[in-house]
C-alpha cells in the first residue's frame, strides 16, 4: 500500500488547508516531545552528577559564609520529595537538552510562510537562539550564589537556613529558564524586522519605553525577586536590544543594496 507523503508548503504564495496546517503542527510537536523524552532519559542516567552541579552554588556559599549557619544540605520534608526532585530535574533538564530540536522544529514550522531569501537565515536563527539561551542560563547559574546571599542576608540573623530539595531545584531551573528566555528577546526583534513587521527606526524611537518594559518584565519573570538577579537579567537585555537594532539597520542596508543591484 502506498503511503501519501506529508505535504510541505514551499512558498508564501502556496495555499494549505487548516487540516494540513494542523497536521504539520502535530508532526512538529511529536518530534519535540520525543526529543524531550530522550533528554529526560539522559538526565536520569546522570542524576547524581547533575544534582551536585546544581547545589554547588549553595554549598559554596555556605562554605564562604559560615555565619549563615548552613552546611549546604538539602532536606526532603516528605516521603515523595526525593522522587519529586528527581522527576523535576529530569523534566527541566530534558527541556533544556531538547532545545536545539525544539528551536529547529519551530523554524521549520514558520519557514514556509517566509520568502526564499528569508529562509537562508535558518541556521543563524537557531544557532543564535541556542547561544543566547546558553549564555542566559550560565549567567543565571553564575549569579545564583549572589542572589542566595542577598536573600539569606535579608531573612534576619535569627533565621536558620534549611532548604527543601524540591523548592531549591525548582528555583534553580526557573532562574535558568527565565534568563534563557529573556536572552531570546533580541532574536524575536530581529525576526520581526526581518519580516518587516517593525522597523529599526521604530525601535530607536521607543527606546525609553523599551527599557522600562525590559526592567518590568525582568522583575516579573525573575523567580527569586532579588535585585541582583533583576539587574543581571535586565542590563544584558538592554544591551541586546541595542544590538538587535544594529542588526535591523544592517538588514535594511542589505535590502537597499540588493534592490539597487537588481534595478
Amino acid at each position: 500500500m502506498k503511503i501519501a507523503k506529508r505535504r510541505h508548503v514551499r512558498r508564501p504564495d502556496d495555499e494549505a488547508t487548516l487540516t494540513e496546517h494542523l497536521g504539520e503542527l502535530r508532526y512538529r510537536i511529536i518530534r519535540c516531545l520525543l526529543a524531550v523524552a530522550l533528554g529526560m532519559l539522559a538526565v536520569l542516567l546522570r542524576y547524581e552528577d547533575l544534582l551536585r552541579f546544581l547545589t554547588e552554588p549553595y554549598r559554596g556559599l555556605c562554605r564562604e559564609r559560615p555565619d549563615f549557619g548552613c552546611d549546604g544540605t538539602l532536606y526532603g520534608l516528605g516521603p515523595l520529595d526525593g522522587l519529586a526532585a528527581r522527576m523535576r530535574i529530569s523534566v527541566y533538564g530534558g527541556l533544556i537538552l531538547a532545545l536545539p530540536v525544539v528551536m529547529w522544529q519551530v523554524w521549520r514550522f514558520v519557514a514556509p510562510a517566509l520568502h526564499r531569501n528569508e529562509k537562508k537565515y535558518a541556521v543563524g536563527f537557531v544557532g543564535s537562539s541556542l547561544a543566547l539561551f546558553t549564555l542566559g542560563g550560565y549567567l543565571a547559574y553564575w549569579t545564583l550564589d549572589k542572589a542566595l546571599e542577598f536573600l539569606i542576608s535579608w531573612s534576619g540573623a535569627d533565621v536558620e537556613q534549611s532548604y527543601q530539595i524540591t523548592k531549591y531545584v525548582s528555583l534553580v531551573f526557573m532562574m535558568v529558564l527565565a534568563f534563557g528566555i529573556g536572552f531570546l528577546f533580541p532574536v524575536l526583534l530581529v525576526f520581526l524586522q526581518l519580516v518587516d513587521v517593525i522597523k529599526p527606526r521604530q525601535l530607536v524611537a521607543q527606546w525609553r519605553w523599551a527599557i522600562m518594559s525590559i526592567f518590568l518584565v525582568a522583575a516579573v519573570i525573575t523567580p527569586s525577586g532579588d535585585p541582583v538577579s533583576l539587574f543581571a537579567l535586565s542590563l544584558p537585555m538592554c544591551l541586546l536590544y541595542v544590538v538587535s537594532i544594529g542588526i535591523g539597520y544592517f538588514i535594511v542596508w542589505r535590502r537597499r543594496r540588493r534592490d539597487r543591484a537588481s534595478a
